[in-house]
């Protein structure tokens, strides 16, 4: 992925300077990097009445924080407001969120980029973004004080700030924070203030406020893409190639334009992109953006749309993609790719091919492309005329839907605008910005009016941008004792390649293996692939854990006693997790026949390194019914992010996480025929329901209070499939090594 260029600045506090603005009778703060103070400066006056970027107090005391990331449920923009809360000392129940407009950082840069992929919806907790949302908070509560202290004419050491509320300690007078909000914008700080020691936090790692959206969610009043409104507006229903990478050969619109409501039909064509007229700075490039070749209906109403979509005569020129004409012919290249052990090794060390080993252990490993099945469909709303475009997207990543919107319209940015929604479940599909650009495509040619673009459940699972298929071969040559020496193993892609938790598996960093080849190699496709929960982890998760599960067994080692010795020598807390975990699922006790547990540990984003990302760990106890019935029955989890600071929340993504490991091991899996997708909607899409859900086991326990914040979403997603696998070997003796479970002969006797 391409980085991000704001990623690279490192502000330090000395480097803040602090810009205040009177907006509507209250105070509106934000935190500069010293480079974009003047221009930040010419913007707050231009734009006077407005919120500025980070933090709004208004005379009623609610203070208003605008984060850039979009809300996916995760809570990172409630995250993003505790932060700024623990140093502003306001009442929590004054706070609410609203979401930043990326036209503003574009014309102010530094506004709101700070850290890691800033306008994504996540990383609340950033190394630098979360320090700098705390500094904001220290500095408004500062600069009331300083107001307070001016209108009592007392040291502004005698106040106090609480519950938004300053209190003159020696007196008792007391203000609310809105009262001198107007004040405090006249303030100037001479420096930055020191922030709290973490020992005197009162709401991180202690509070545990809900979602901040949550009532609106429950009364159905927050607005997520679907729910996007506008007069005059219209409706285009999408239709596009059901081989990727195809294109329409004909179509014939006179045949629906009579029908009841419709407007127009249009095409969407991918060699149609005006291009932006400015140097584009997309989160992650524009590479899977391209709209697929189709069509477009547009009426009055949305079923109108529909109705004369599905009777409109199309037909299509699916190109190359039918070559593949089932998932085994691409299963057969990816096997003829490995057996040549020749892909670009990219962790070696000594030399795997001069072992003398006493026992060798091989096995070819499969994760299928996966549905993100996300509730809400994809959609989008645009309207564009030639001087302007304005866009209500349920985006994953502000700058990368901005940026696209920009290059499909070819318009100058200054002339864009985005709006984001909530986001109905994104889990990686809403983040490059493919369907931003059919919105986009859709609209250019119907201008003037807003137009909302729907795909279909069917569309939206067909024209996937899906979980990469990846085949992993693995070798290693045991010693007398059963461990390690040589450890070997190629993945081979077919579709977006990312390589986290794979080639810096703890395992080789840990250095208990001498010697060591892992390399990878692509086997391209026709069929889209991106990011998913955790983009490509969630299959090295499986391949590598269920080989070190191998290895214990060709061994006749304990699996558990086996992954303690391999990471003796690594960072505790990974022992830690195995411990703990094995420890509360009773690990080691007789269970019935066609019972078993299975252990399994990863990290995300940071595998080979100490003390850093989030290392979690499970047990899966399941049953095998002699026929093959598959049922998982509990989970222990552990985990260390090293600490957390709103324990419902990482409860809540934990448990999130589990069950979306679950669904992908045990369902996952699309299946291909003539280069096309043949899954449509959840007839054809087997998920968990509620009556499927085992035991969940979270255990806090292995925490190490390492002074680290790490991201912990995708995380848990790693260990559950291999665990379940893991399991299903101690139950029946069978070794499942591809996934989903569904598909493969558990039967036993």
């Amino acid at each position: 992925m391409k980085q991000n260029v704001l990623q690279k600045k490192h502000l330090t506090r000395r480097q803040f300077l602090v810009s205040a603005s009177a907006l509507a009778g209250g105070l509106s703060l934000r935190l500069l990097p010293v480079a974009g103070l003047a221009s930040a400066t010419a913007a707050a006056q231009d734009n006077a009445g407005e919120l500025s970027p980070w933090l709004v107090i208004q005379p009623d005391d609610t203070v208003v924080v605008t984060v850039p990331t979009p809300e996916i449920g995760n809570g990172a923009s409630t995250q993003q407001a505790m932060n700024i809360a623990e140093e502003l000392e306001c009442a929590w129940s004054k706070v609410r969120v609203e979401f930043a407009s990326y036209s503003r950082e574009y014309r102010t840069p530094g506004s709101y980029a700070v850290g890691l992929q800033p306008f994504f919806g996540g990383h609340s907790t950033d190394h630098a973004r979360m320090p700098y949302t705390l500094q904001l908070g220290a500095s408004a509560r500062e600069r009331l004080k300083m107001a307070a202290a001016l209108r009592w004419g007392v040291p502004v050491a005698e106040i106090t700030a609480r519950d938004s509320v300053l209190t003159h300690v020696p007196s008792g007078r007391t203000v609310r924070f809105g009262e001198v909000a107007l004040a405090a914008a006249a303030v100037q700080l001479e420096s930055e203030p020191a922030l709290k020691p973490q020992s005197d936090w009162r709401l991180l790692g202690k509070g545990k406020p809900h979602k901040l959206q949550l009532p609106d969610v429950v009364r159905g009043t927050a607005v997520y893409g679907m729910d996007v409104i506008l007069p005059n507006m219209v409706y285009a229903a999408v239709l596009q190639c059901p081989v990727h990478g195809g294109l329409l050969k004909s179509h014939d619109p006179d045949a629906v334009l009579g029908m009841p409501g419709v407007k127009a039909v249009v095409v969407i064509d991918p060699a149609a992109t005006v291009g932006s007229p400015v140097p584009a700075d997309p989160t992650f490039g524009f590479e899977g953006s391209q709209c697929h070749s189709g069509v477009a209906v547009i009426a009055e109403h949305y079923w109108q749309a529909k109705t004369a979509l599905d009777a409109l005569p199309v037909t299509w020129a699916p190109g190359l993609g039918t070559f593949w004409e089932s998932e085994k012919k691409i299963h057969q290249r990816q096997d003829k790719v490995l057996q040549k052990w020749g892909g670009a090794a990219l962790t070696k060390a000594g030399d795997v091919n001069g072992v003398q080993a006493a026992t060798t252990v091989e096995a070819t490993y499969r994760t299928p492309f996966s549905e993100h099945a996300a509730m809400e469909p994809l959609n989008g709303t645009a309207q564009y005329t030639e001087s302007s475009l304005e866009l209500w997207h349920p985006t994953q990543d502000m700058q990368q839907a901005f940026w696209v919107a920009v290059d499909e319209s070819g318009l100058a940015p200054e002339h864009v605008h985005f709006h984001q929604t909530m986001v109905g479940g994104g889990f990686g599909r809403r983040v490059i910005g493919d369907d931003v650009r059919t919105v986009v495509a859709v609209a250019r040619q119907y201008p003037g009016v807003p137009v909302k673009v729907i795909w279909s459940r069917e569309e939206t699972t067909r024209q996937g941008s899906y979980r990469t298929m990846l085949a992993a071969r693995y070798k290693a040559g045991l010693d007398e004792q059963g461990m390690p020496l040589s450890l070997q193993s190629e993945t081979c892609f077919s579709g977006m390649e990312l390589s986290l938790g794979y080639t810096d598996m703890a395992y080789a960093a840990a250095g208990a293996i001498p010697n060591v080849r892992i390399a990878t190699s692509k086997l391209p496709l026709h069929i889209a692939t991106g990011a998913y929960r955790a983009p490509c982890y969630n299959s090295h998760a499986f391949t590598v854990e269920t080989f070190i599960d191998e290895c214990a067994v060709a061994a006749g080692i304990d699996p558990l006693q086996y992954r303690l010795r391999l990471l003796a020598n690594w960072d505790p807390a990974w022992s830690d997790c195995l411990r703990i975990a094995a420890e509360k699922a009773h690990w080691g006790q007789a269970l019935p026949p066609g019972q078993g547990r299975g252990i399994a540990i990863s990290n995300w984003p940071h595998s080979g390194s100490k003390q850093a990302g989030s290392t979690v760990c499970a047990v899966a106890r399941v049953e095998v019914t002699p026929a093959g019935k598959l049922i998982v029955h509990q989970i222990d989890f552990t985990f260390d992010c090293g600490r957390v600071v709103n324990q419902d929340a990482v409860l809540s993504q934990l448990q999130g996480g589990i069950i979306f490991g679950l669904n992908m091991a045990l369902n996952e899996g699309l299946t291909v025929s003539d280069g096309a997708i043949v899954e449509a909607n959840f007839d054809s899409l087997p998920l968990l329901k509620m009556g499927d859900m085992p035991e969940i086991n979270i255990h806090f326990d292995a925490l190490s209070g390492h002074d680290r914040f790490a991201i912990i979403g995708e995380a848990p997603v790693g260990p559950i499939g291999p665990a379940i696998g893991n399991a299903i070997f101690q139950a029946t003796g069978k070794r499942v090594r591809s996934t989903p479970f569904r598909k493969q002969d558990l039967s036993w006797s």
